[in-house]
């Protein structure tokens, strides 16, 4: 990149931030503006970062204001009128959003980039720790908070590779430049923004004509995606179940653990073991073992790595396990996400009674897959539903957790947040799941508190 500064308003974002760290490690100026000084600002400061918290031109360093030599980047969640931005505007600075500057990365390093429906944080959290802890080393940009490092960024003076989460919303995953793309499922989602599923499919035909010549695209066998490869990219098959490029064989649930062996095109890998136990990881696990094995990772430090990776903040996160009761909480907000989810927890404790608690995310969603949701919950040994989580969304008019509720065929109780303690207290069970994108997480210390 030609510019020496970079400028970021909304500085203090988790996307936001780790860019902006980025930048400061490889040695360019940056500074920024944000509306609060959050603690993750604070951190920022501490590392030598410039930050003010009043929009105001005249707090900002006399060198960013070169346009020749500044990049301003910035977060949707800036107002047109800020007048910060409107200088910037009217000067003719070069600005873009925080996609198109993870695009201009790939292209100055050798982008791992994981896309999918679902499995994309897991699976990029994966490669990620799976490259950090070998030799081969790598960047990473993840939409998690990784248990093992604490932070969704991570960087190194010595690898040229980047690993990053690349997101379907808003088709954001069209400003990179892959040198290796995963792609884990291509379920419908995100209809509010693209209309059908045809459209939705279109969008990641487009992603995987995007990867360099001489890279790969690393696909779910089975999925229902055409991908549009350019001249000299291979392409690779992966499974948790069936023959394909790279897949599981040999798989030994029990006791709590998971243990499989690893198929590549031209060894076994025996013994591999899920730092993070659950039915799924074996699919995203496979995955992130793939594109790591094709740069270079060994097998001693494939296993090492897996067995050592401590999972995301909020994605099947134990957060109570004693002799009389477990407590896990999930992210899973789409319905193929919510059956994996379930179908693990009780394969892992097979002999247990399971209740779930889930807290549906967005109306446009609950509309589309209602019906998904309730077959999902119905494998439960009993279900509870809380109020919908509108997230950006106004009411539709009918939707509410109740359609779901009414779907549902196990046992099954519909409550508040308000009332869900209380409630749980009333129930006899084993295992806890608590599932949804929206704020369930927050109550988990009190659930944890009240049920112990």
């Amino acid at each position: 990149m030609n510019y020496k500064n970079i400028y970021f308003l909304g500085i203090g974002g988790i996307g936001m931030s780790a860019i902006a760290r980025y930048f400061a490690a490889k040695g360019y100026a940056v500074a920024g503006y944000d509306r609060t000084r959050s603690r993750l600002c604070e951190e920022l400061e501490a590392e030598g970062i410039a930050i003010h918290y009043t929009d105001d031109v005249a707090q900002i360093a006399p060198e960013f204001l070169q346009k020749e030599s500044t990049l301003v980047v910035y977060t949707p969640a800036i107002p047109a009128e800020h007048s910060e931005f409107v200088y910037f505007r009217q000067h003719g600075f070069t600005i873009e959003k925080r996609a198109q500057v993870l695009g201009e990365i790939t292209r100055v390093e050798r982008g791992l980039c994981v896309a999918g429906t679902h499995g994309k944080t897991t699976t990029s959290t994966m490669l990620a720790h799976l490259l950090k802890q070998s030799h081969v080393d790598c960047n990473a940009f993840l939409g998690g908070i990784a248990k093992n490092y604490t932070s969704n960024l991570m960087l190194s003076d010595t690898s040229d590779l980047v690993v990053i989460e690349a997101d379907e919303f808003d088709r954001s995953f069209h400003h990179l430049t892959p040198y290796m793309a995963v792609v884990t499922a291509v379920d419908a989602d995100h209809l509010d923004i693209y209309g059908t599923h045809e459209a939705y499919l279109e969008s990641f035909a487009h992603f995987t004509s995007l990867i360099v010549e001489g890279g790969c695209l690393i696909m779910k066998k089975g999925i229902a995606l055409q991908p549009r490869l350019g001249n000299g990219v291979k392409l690779y098959t992966y499974s948790a179940t069936e023959r394909a490029d790279f897949y599981a064989e040999n798989v030994r649930i029990g006791n709590g653990t998971i243990v499989f062996d690893f198929v590549t095109p031209t060894e076994t890998i025996a013994d591999i073991e899920l730092g993070v136990p659950v039915q799924v990881n074996i699919e995203n696990g496979v995955a992130a073992m793939a594109v790591a094995w094709l740069n270079g990772v060994s097998a001693d430090e494939l296993r090492s790595g897996m067995r050592s990776f401590a999972g995301i903040r909020r994605r099947f996160e134990t957060w109570l396990k004693t002799d009389r009761l477990t407590i896990i909480d999930d992210y899973a907000h789409h319905p193929a996400e919510l059956e994996a989810s379930i179908k693990s927890v009780k394969a892992l404790y097979a002999d247990k009674k399971v209740l779930g608690v889930f807290q549906p995310h967005l109306y446009t969603r609950t509309r589309d897959f209602y019906r998904e949701f309730a077959a999902a919950l119905s494998h439960l040994d009993e279900a509870m539903l809380v109020e919908l989580y509108p997230a950006r969304e106004e009411p539709i008019a009918g939707i509410s957790s109740q359609t779901i509720y009414d779907e549902i065929t196990c046992p099954k109780t519909l409550t508040t947040k308000a009332e869900l303690i209380n409630v749980l207290k009333t129930k006899q069970f084993d295992v806890l799941l608590t599932v949804g994108a929206g704020d369930i997480d927050a109550m988990l210390p009190q659930i944890v508190e009240s049920l112990k």
